[in-house]
């Protein structure tokens, strides 16, 4: 979503204090521009839209998702298209907008225009300065999944007094080795294919090439096991219409330049896991190689304060949080309501 469909005026820039309270009220889409520092490329002029449901003296909770996702979290009174985590908001449900004011956002450099080098740091520090500008002082909590998950620890590092407790789901404090490869072959194919005049073919290899790092080998055993037929003189296997069909509904809502910043900012991600003093609840999926298990164990020993470290099975892997809708619901539950003191899970 760009920010050129947001109905409320974009606020002077500013670059020092806070403007007004702009508290959101109800369902509320917010536009925002200014200056922010960026870790690797200095001061920039930067453009956020911003998106709210819930009641306004409701706790306020953050919702971040993968570099894909956006500002609409879930269906609304300004637009009923289901959001990018649509089973998981609700009535009833541990994201309820009776209970809670949730808020989420477009990322930085998500329209495209900010071709820069982009770092979950930059992303925590445009996230506090929307705060200062909606006059927040507190989160109750962060509720981040994968690139998400990524940014929430950037914060409860960076800005520790924003935020009450830090949720994050299929996420660690650096990257894994293997799956950084992965990601900068992707980026080569792009690059390579829009050389060669062939951006959307390439943006759409590369989504495909992603859908098999978000699901897992038993997943694509339990859907796809045909024969592989020939068509048209060529080999062609069970998953591939799946794959192509994932490929063109990205390109059709996505762009190259977004793709390859967003992608190398989950690589340039960086956190010290002492330097989160904030509660935190982690929750990691086996058969994930993005965010394996063994990694997200190691960022729990590290942080210091009290910590909830799950594991769940799914076929779903990677992309657990947005398919396993029941087992999700009951631990963000658990997590949004359990004391923020306790023993280590």
């Amino acid at each position: 979503m760009s920010l050129a469909d947001c109905p409320l005026p974009i606020p002077e820039a500013t670059t020092t204090g806070a403007a007004p309270s702009r508290r959101p009220t109800a369902t509320q889409r917010f536009g925002f521009e200014f200056d922010l520092g960026l870790r690797h490329a200095g001061r920039r002029r930067v453009r956020i839209a911003v998106e709210s449901q819930g009641p306004v003296d409701a706790p306020v909770v953050w919702v971040a998702g993968g570099i894909s996702a956006h500002r609409h979290v879930a269906s609304n009174v300004l637009d009923p298209q289901a959001g990018w985590w649509q089973d998981a908001v609700g009535a009833g449900r541990a994201l309820d907008p009776a209970r809670h004011c949730l808020i989420a956002c477009d990322w930085l450099g998500a329209g495209g225009d900010l071709d820069v080098p982009l770092d979950t740091r930059d992303q925590a520090a445009a996230i506090v300065r929307i705060l200062d500008e909606l006059g927040i002082a507190r989160l109750e909590a962060f509720v981040g999944a994968s690139y998400g998950a990524m940014v929430g620890l950037a914060l409860a590092a960076d800005h520790p007094a924003r935020l009450k407790r830090l949720v994050a789901l299929s996420g660690a404090h650096r990257p894994d080795p293997f799956a950084s490869a992965y990601r900068a072959l992707q980026r080569q194919l792009v690059r390579f294919a829009r050389e060669r005049g062939a951006e959307a073919e390439g943006l759409a290899l590369a989504r495909q090439f992603a859908m098999l790092s978000y699901r897992t080998q038993r997943e694509f055993g339990q859907r796809f096991d045909a024969p592989v037929l020939l068509a048209g003189g060529s080999a062609r296997c069970a998953a591939e219409d799946y794959l192509a069909e994932c490929g063109a509904r990205y390109v059709a809502r996505w762009n190259a330049t977004a793709f390859l910043r967003l992608s190398e900012s989950i690589d340039l991600h960086a956190v010290d896991p002492a330097a989160v003093r904030t509660p935190t609840w982690l929750l990691a999926v086996e058969d994930d190689w993005l965010a394996p298990p063994p990694l997200v164990d190691t960022l729990a020993a590290g942080i210091a304060a009290p910590v909830s470290n799950q594991r769940i099975a799914s076929p779903y892997g990677h992309d657990a949080f947005l398919k396993e809708t029941v087992v999700i619901d009951a631990w963000l539950r658990e997590a949004l309501q359990s004391p923020l003191q306790g023993a280590r899970a």
